[in-house]
């Protein structure tokens, strides 16, 4: 009996010992044998200055790339397909040697690389091209680079710049005090998205975004990102003003607010004084040194 038993523990090693181990998707989380390496990416900027306004007149490209990658985001991930198949993945954030350069050992051919800025806590997930989405659904300020490069047995180094890809909502209080019992403002809004499709520069899911922001008497200016679906995209954001215990003091529903990518739309006013339908509100969509400007609307 323990010989026949042998014999049958034997073959099934055997038969296991046969079969091809399983290595997973080919994805590679850091950076290649320097000796192996023949294409490396390198960040040299951020395209968050458009060409065609007078905001940008005294830009030039150069001091564009002059500009720090760490003053815009700190966190890159670096992702390579071939067709559909993601080859590799690298993950950097700010602080770690070699932030912003990524360097890749491929068989010749043709990829399409990805590369996408952004902060916050968490490596973005890359599913597939046309679905990057962020730890807890959180967009914060992103940027994009994504472009289909041939590899051959040379080593060719790529200069690259990535453009922004978010709207930026800026609301700001004006009431004169704040109720005492205000611990936080909950912005949820829906028409935009919190995914990012590489290969369309927008977004590629209808999502849901939730963001609460601590109120104080200094903090009166709060923020917020979303991914347009396209050009012309409104969003709709319920703000509610909860108290420590998550207990609602004030709710407003605003609508047909507009987005854009690399826009940015204001909203200033007193929000506790008076109703919905009365409150003194401005409503617009305004720029800066680093967004593009845009028509400003009042009601």
């Amino acid at each position: 009996m323990k010989s026949k038993f042998f014999i049958l523990l034997t073959s099934t090693l055997l038969l296991f010992s046969c079969e091809a181990p399983y290595v997973g998707e080919p994805i590679v989380e850091e950076e290649e044998d320097v000796n192996d390496v023949n294409i490396v990416l390198q960040v040299t900027g951020f395209q968050v200055i458009p060409f065609d306004n007078g905001t940008s007149a005294s830009w030039t490209p150069s001091t564009r790339a002059d500009q720090p990658i760490t003053d815009l985001c700190s966190r890159l991930t670096f992702v390579v397909y071939e067709g559909d198949t993601k080859m590799r993945q690298v993950a950097q954030k700010k602080g770690d040697t070699g932030f912003g350069t990524a360097s890749f050992a491929l068989p010749q051919g043709t990829y399409t690389f990805a590369i996408i800025g952004y902060s916050g806590d968490g490596t973005c997930t890359v599913s597939s091209l046309d679905k990057i989405s962020f730890k807890d659904n959180l967009v914060t300020d992103t940027f994009l680079y994504c472009e289909e490069l041939e590899v051959s047995d040379q080593k060719t180094t790529h200069d690259v710049e990535l453009k922004r890809v978010v709207a930026k909502i800026h609301f700001t209080l004006t009431d004169t005090a704040i109720p005492n019992d205000v611990r936080q403002l909950k912005f949820y809004y829906t028409g935009g998205s919190s995914t990012l499709s590489a290969l369309s520069s927008y977004g590629s899911v209808n999502s849901k975004q939730t963001v609460k922001l601590d109120v104080t008497a200094e903090q009166r200016e709060f923020d917020l990102y979303t991914i347009p679906h396209d050009e012309t995209g409104s969003l709709k954001i319920t703000v509610t003003a909860l108290d420590a215990t998550g207990n609602t003091i004030k709710e407003r529903v605003f609508e047909g607010v507009p987005v854009r990518r690399n826009a940015i739309t204001t909203y200033t006013g007193t929000f506790f004084s008076g109703s919905a339908e009365s409150g003194e509100l401005s409503f617009g969509l305004m720029g800066d040194d680093e967004w593009e400007d845009g028509e400003v609307i009042t009601f």
